[in-house]
């Protein structure tokens, strides 16, 4: 039977080998404002796209007094282009929520805060808090799946990763640096028990590795076959002035992009849109618009986004309700990137 790996050999490796990253302090040190943001930020968005983008927002708003008293237009402007914009949404309300007290310490107060699910709670309380609980991201699911050749399908899989991970709290190593095992599992599951190819000859649990002592761990964790996303399709309306600015307009607050800045245009729905009825929904009557050539195409988590852009001249003038001149180039700064990627299809 392959024995139970060792968390303390795990720690060892992590002092060894841990990476530099710009939000890593030791253990039961870190801010949890920091720490907080961070995780949000690397929610399906890479390290290194994560990076640059993490320090420029800490500079803007340092702690959650200054995130709490900004705008969202501003907090929307900051995030444009990492996607997933509910995060933002959703970190400015815990922000809001926080000014009048402190950060919670426990799983439990953390995840009464607006937007933040079990993971984020486990994350905070874990690295922030020293408590001892283990957060179970995509990195410490495959870590599990294959220490203990669980080969149940992901999603399904989830909750007894999720158990199996936190049983390393039991040992006596993991529970007295429960921060530094977690961003350990972290590290392992980044660098070495990678998705494909993973490095076993150099893990420190490869001992203690049932997956590896069967030869399957790479194939693990399995995952059930995703269903073929949706198409939607939008038609949309670039109008600029004599002075280059662009006439845009903010998305409802609620749902998808919700708040963000957007070129005008039609909902985006699953069948097509015929010239006459793409027209009712220009900004401007009585415009010449002309269709470009091509689409600009962006994929969200459900649904596949192909989107015609119409383009016209105006003289400018007071904007109608609902609508704003914006500086192209701030216009760009503070979009996300399905917008920007109409931006792009105009040479704009």
């Amino acid at each position: 039977m392959t024995p139970f790996p060792d968390p303390a050999l795990l720690l060892a490796w992590y002092d060894r080998h841990k990476r530099t990253l710009p939000w890593r302090m030791p253990s039961g040190a870190a801010d949890p404002y920091r720490v907080w943001l961070s995780e949000v930020m690397l929610q399906q968005t890479t390290v290194a796209t994560v990076g640059p983008r993490y320090a420029r927002f800490l500079a803007r708003f340092p702690d959650v007094a200054s995130l709490a008293a900004a705008s969202w237009e501003e907090v929307a402007e900051e995030w444009a282009g990492l996607g997933y914009y509910a995060r933002a949404r959703n970190l400015h309300a815990g922000a809001k929520a926080l000014a009048a007290g402190g950060f919670p310490t426990t799983v439990e107060g953390l995840r009464a805060m607006p937007g933040i699910g079990a993971y984020t709670a486990a994350a905070v309380a874990a690295i922030a808090f020293n408590r001892p609980v283990v957060p179970a991201d995509g990195n410490v699911e495959r870590v599990t799946a294959r220490i203990h050749a669980v080969d149940a399908p992901l999603p399904a899989a989830k909750p007894r990763l999720a158990a199996l991970a936190q049983g390393w709290m039991e040992n006596p190593a993991a529970r007295a640096r429960p921060g530094d095992f977690a961003q350990a599992l972290f590290d392992l599951g980044a660098t070495v028990c990678t998705p494909r190819n993973p490095a076993c000859a150099i893990c420190p649990w490869r001992d203690g590795c049932a997956a590896q002592k069967a030869g399957i761990q790479a194939g693990l964790p399995r995952k059930a076959a995703k269903k073929a996303r949706p198409t939607r399709f939008g038609v949309h309306f670039l109008l600029r002035d004599r002075d280059g600015r662009l006439l845009l307009r903010r998305r409802p607050d609620s749902g998808l992009l919700g708040g963000m800045l957007e070129v005008p245009g039609t909902p985006w729905r699953e069948e097509g849109w015929g010239a006459a009825e793409a027209a009712t929904h220009a900004p401007l009557p009585g415009m010449d618009w002309q269709p470009l050539n091509g689409e600009a195409t962006h994929g969200f988590t459900h649904f596949e986004l192909r989107m015609a852009l119409w383009r016209a001249e105006a003289p400018g003038g007071l904007a109608p309700e609902g609508l704003a001149w914006w500086d192209a180039a701030a216009a760009r700064a503070a979009m996300p990137t399905a917008m920007k990627r109409l931006l792009d299809l105009a040479g704009v």
